[in-house]
């Protein structure tokens, strides 16, 4: 028997809006039991605060585009 207590998903709160250009990390986690939607997970890097994750609305227009813009850029071997 599965037992799920103590999880929750690791996207309760969905982070601000994002530069492409700090992006050091993109990852897409399934969808788990435990949450209503996918996870995607994004590692940024900034001068001031250093590296952070935030969690992104799938939903999003600007989710959408940034997930086509690290496809293209990943294939371009960058």
């Amino acid at each position: 028997m599965l037992s799920l207590v103590g999880v929750k998903c690791k996207c309760s709160r969905k982070g601000p809006k994002i530069r492409f250009s700090n992006v050091r990390k993109l990852e897409i986690k399934p969808r788990y039991p435990f949450c209503v939607e996918e996870m995607i997970i994004v590692t940024l890097w900034t001068r001031v605060r250093g590296e952070q994750q935030h969690c992104l609305n799938p939903k999003r227009q600007n989710t959408v585009r940034l997930l086509k813009w690290y496809r293209v850029w990943k294939e371009k071997g960058r």
